[in-house]
């Protein structure tokens, strides 16, 4: 061991300070953006995940047939046929493709609220539950309990609607959620000659579903009880649940097969799409800046043994072996290594936090740390493993060609 001191002052004195600075602040910089790029990736794709109305939530579009001015003079109506469905479900981007199935029967509701009341006339659509963004208790019907209330489920725009736009126009209180969901609606289901009168309830609101939504179940007993079975069969709106959002080749499809898209969903998706872009981009320029960063090193650790041939030869001839001389080496980039992930583990940290309150303030959550952590960790490991065998080979080389 006493051995060891002069080996390694030995060893120090043709070290360039400044290409290990060098190596050392290029390889920072490129695992800190590496690294914060990569866990602010994993937040985003969290944010999308957990999300049901935000600009990177997981996209479900509501799609229907363009309705073109022929149709309409012809009195024709634009559906989806049973090809049309399966060919959009054979797309790459797809995941699942939901019908919404209409009413074909009449349906009055009436409310009565604060000794005031009024009626209109109403339709329902009903979607697969696992379509639905909301998770109401009591969801679903039982055609048998003729008493059994029926669960509504409407668009939260439905909502603001009447409480700044007819309720403001008529003098009318507005109602919160809350309220209207305590309020029982009074309707009347009528077709084929047939009328009964039953209660609803409103349970849910919808920020994805632009419609009313009632139970499969109800559905299904109530157009076979009144519907009309002389109108079309064709699905006039389905949902479409994407794994990829962004993807231009929705809008395409879309385009050819005069299909429309329900509110600014492919522009949400687009701005989904180009944040996971920008993401892959910038880990891309810090795999890259790292990279550059390790040739760096490699090449002065080769310039710096090539300086010290004569001595490792001398060093040879006292008795030393590779191993010994290679050790100062291998301490060396361990301890550079490790010092450079701390310091680009914090940079993520600190920056993690900065955009976690933001992400907290728009309702979204965020996932931890700990994969990128384990990422940063195995990635300066594999680094430091290669930059040891490296050194290995080229401490031998001038051992042995001495």
């Amino acid at each position: 061991m006493i051995l060891h001191n002069p080996v390694n002052r030995l060893l120090r004195r043709n070290i360039s300070v400044g290409q290990i600075l060098g190596y050392a602040v290029a390889n920072f910089v490129g695992l800190a953006i590496l690294l914060t790029a990569l866990q602010f990736y994993r937040d985003t794709t969290k944010a999308e995940n957990s999300a049901d109305d935000s600009f990177i939530s997981r996209d479900f579009l509501i799609v229907s047939k363009h309705v073109s001015d022929i149709n309409t003079l012809k009195g024709r109506t634009s559906g989806f046929s049973a090809e049309d469905i399966a060919d959009l479900s054979r797309q790459p981007w797809v995941e699942k493709v939901g019908e919404f199935t209409p009413s074909r029967f009449h349906v009055n509701g009436a409310v009565e609220f604060g000794g005031r009341g009024m009626s209109t006339h109403l339709f329902f659509e009903s979607i697969p539950d696992e379509f639905f963004d909301v998770k109401p208790e009591g969801w679903g019907f039982n055609p048998a309990d003729s008493s059994a209330i029926i669960p509504i489920v409407i668009s939260r725009d439905y909502l603001a609607l009447y409480n700044f736009g007819f309720a403001a126009s008529r003098g009318m209180p507005q109602l919160s959620e809350q309220i209207v969901g305590s309020v029982p609606l009074q309707l009347s289901l009528s077709g084929n000659g047939r009328r009964v009168e039953r209660t609803g309830e409103i349970v849910g609101f919808s920020s994805r579903l632009n419609t009313i939504a009632v139970p499969e179940s109800f559905m299904q007993w109530a157009n076979a009880e009144f519907g009309d079975d002389t109108e079309p069969t064709e699905v006039s709106r389905l949902i479409v649940q994407t794994n990829d959002p962004g993807n231009p080749a929705i809008e395409k499809y879309f385009n050819e097969n005069g299909i429309e898209v329900s509110g600014e969903k492919l522009n949400q998706g687009r701005a989904a799409y180009f944040l996971s872009i920008v993401s892959a981009v910038v880990i891309v320029i810090g795999f890259v800046i790292c990279a550059l960063a390790f040739f760096i090193l490699m090449l002065s650790i080769s310039l710096l043994l090539q300086k010290n041939k004569d001595k490792i030869h001398d060093l040879l001839m006292l008795g030393y072996t590779p191993r010994q001389v290679g050790a100062y080496y291998y301490r060396m980039v361990a301890a550079l290594n490790g010092s450079i992930l701390v310091a680009a583990l914090i940079v993520t940290l600190i920056a993690s936090r900065l955009w976690t309150g933001v992400f907290a303030a728009l309702g979204l959550t965020t996932t931890g740390c700990g994969v990128t952590i384990l990422a940063g960790v195995v990635l300066m490991a594999l680094v430091t493993c290669v930059n040891i065998i490296a050194i290995h080979r080229n401490v031998n080389r001038n051992f042995y060609n001495s």
